[in-house]
């Protein structure tokens, strides 16, 4: 099974979704919460990144543990 097989497993991606979504929000609390509590202006392009960064990441951590204890290679 190729890489990018694996990173689409529906397994994969919810976990993925589940990671993004937990750490992005944490990200953008951190990152942008004093602009949001005020009700000031946010950079969208900062917002998407923070759940972004987080999905690709555990995306491929998963696929790459995958083909490792099958030993694939990426």
């Amino acid at each position: 099974m190729t890489f990018l097989k694996v990173v689409m497993l529906k397994q994969n991606l919810l976990a993925a979704l589940k990671v993004s979504l937990f750490v992005g929000t944490v990200l953008n609390l951190i990152n942008q919460g004093p602009a949001i509590w005020d009700g000031a202006s946010i950079s969208w392009m900062h917002l998407f990144m923070n759940y972004l960064v987080p999905f690709c990441v555990s995306s491929y951590s998963a696929a790459k543990n995958q083909m490792a204890l099958k030993g694939g290679k990426i």
